[in-house]
């Protein structure tokens, strides 16, 4: 059994932590600053809980040291201080964030690393960075390479179309910060929220507009190598318009934990979600202009014996996959991973990935 820390405790620090224990594999402490989030997490007798405070240092090192690796599930201001912490510990180190400029600190972090680092081993970033690149692989030259993610409640019943299934603070900072693209071949940042479009799959309609941190290290991957790279998020008709007000008319963008505060007393959560995944690549093969793409849907279904939203399955699913991967060496142990490194066929055989190709039932039961 190989012992691993989750840093955060929320809904999906708890799930990482199930899934990791049922297998009978991995002994799991769950680590937060929150008595209260911590008493949430499931009673099982690979995982433990510790109460800390990120910012101490010392003691963080502490917790992290003879491990095999820390999954930090926290929010993104988090993430250098804790790899920072795994690079002094000397244990490899996995992150969900979508958040660029973190993700640029921790690849500087690896550099002197004797561990691997795997930031954004999430949905999106992490897992549309696997299907985009697989997609790209098939064409002599690239034209575009577009990828849409969203994570949708079921039964929308508000004027946004929308709940809440993951961290409040990753939306508005995805929704606030400038976008990487790839425009006519240069790399350029592009603003949030914008360039929306509308598009239709299984006969629903949604829209989709730029949105921050979604590309991953894709941009740098095919700088040169491609004409057209965008990432954008996927809602119901009618939420960007909503939303732009309430942070460009109201003002709200310049006071996130007032915006944080409002979505978490209005916007109820929801385990009755639907993740939806639409890749689209286009280019030359034998000198012809084609279009490959990747559709996917993914809902929520019972995993380890309790119901978990589409997100939850999906996000958990990802970096524990990595994680699997990383353990049985089938990607890099050192340095900097990219999550356009590992292969999908590989992502898709491992016992976690594959919640991404089962097909929706109403009461899934994976284990």
């Amino acid at each position: 059994m190989k012992d691993i820390v989750v840093i955060g405790a929320g809904k999906i620090g708890s799930t990482i932590a199930r899934m990791l224990a049922h297998t009978g594999d991995y002994r799991v402490c769950v680590a937060d600053r929150s008595a209260e989030q911590l008493q949430q997490v499931e009673k099982h007798e690979a995982i433990s809980t510790a109460i800390i405070d990120i910012a101490d240092g010392k003691a963080l090192v502490g917790l992290l040291t003879g491990k095999f690796a820390v999954l930090s599930a926290a929010p993104f201001h988090l993430t250098v201080a804790i790899a920072e912490a795994a690079a002094e510990a000397e244990i490899h180190y996995l992150d969900l964030t979508e958040d660029v400029e973190s993700t640029r600190q921790v690849k500087a972090i690896a550099a002197q690393a004797k561990t691997a680092f795997i930031p954004q081993c999430g949905l999106a970033p992490g897992f549309i960075s696997i299907v985009a690149n697989d997609l790209a692989k098939r064409f002599e030259t690239l034209e575009s390479v577009r990828m849409r993610v969203g994570a949708l409640p079921q039964y929308p019943s508000n004027a946004l179309n929308y709940n809440l299934t993951w961290s409040t603070d990753g939306v508005i900072n995805e929704y606030i910060e400038p976008c990487e693209a790839i425009v006519e071949g240069s790399l350029i940042e592009v603003p949030a929220m914008e360039e929306r479009e509308e598009f239709s799959l299984d006969g629903v309609t949604y829209e989709a507009f730029n949105t921050s941190g979604g590309l991953g290290t894709l941009c740098e991957t095919l700088k040169g190598k491609v004409r057209t790279l965008n990432y954008k998020t996927i809602r119901y008709p009618g939420h960007a318009a909503i939303f732009k007000a309430l942070l460009n008319d109201l003002g709200l963008r310049h006071r996130r934990e007032v915006l944080k505060d409002i979505l978490e007393n209005a916007l109820p959560t929801t385990t009755q979600d639907v993740v939806v995944i639409f890749v689209t690549v286009s280019g030359f093969r034998e000198g012809r202009l084609v279009q490959e793409t990747y559709a996917n849907k993914v809902y929520s279904g019972v995993v380890a014996g309790r119901m978990q939203s589409g997100i939850q399955i999906t996000t958990a699913g990802s970096i524990c996959a990595v994680l699997d991967l990383l353990a049985e060496g089938k990607i890099a142990t050192k340095g900097f991973v990219r999550q356009e490194d590992i292969a999908l066929d590989t992502f898709l055989a491992n016992r976690f990935g594959r919640y991404y190709a089962q097909k929706h039932e109403t009461e899934r039961a994976a284990s």
